[in-house]
């Protein structure tokens, strides 16, 4: 276990891990009830209002959220499957 995060394979796997946790995060049960974090509380610009600079990083990250959640559900489920593959193959 020591040696996980110290090859490619391991920081592989970390970031898939914590991609995996990200993309779970429940919007109605744990973001927003806990921290606060729903998408109706972030203020988005109106059509053609343009995007500020000035955005906090709360929504930043609600945005990061949001968009992994959106993005990464089904290409997750693949690699998901083939690191699955890949530990009983070769341990």
């Amino acid at each position: 276990m020591a040696t996980l995060f110290f090859s490619f394979g391991g920081l592989f796997q970390v970031s898939i891990l914590l991609v995996n946790a990200i993309a779970v995060l429940s919007e109605d049960r744990f973001l927003a009830r806990t921290v606060g974090w729903g998408s109706s509380t972030q203020n988005e610009p109106a059509f053609g209002g343009g995007l500020q600079d000035s955005a906090s990083v709360k929504s930043k990250l609600i945005n990061l959220i949001n968009s992994v959640r959106t993005l990464m559900r089904i290409p997750l489920i693949f690699i998901n499957a083939l690191i699955i593959v890949w530990a009983v193959a070769f341990g």
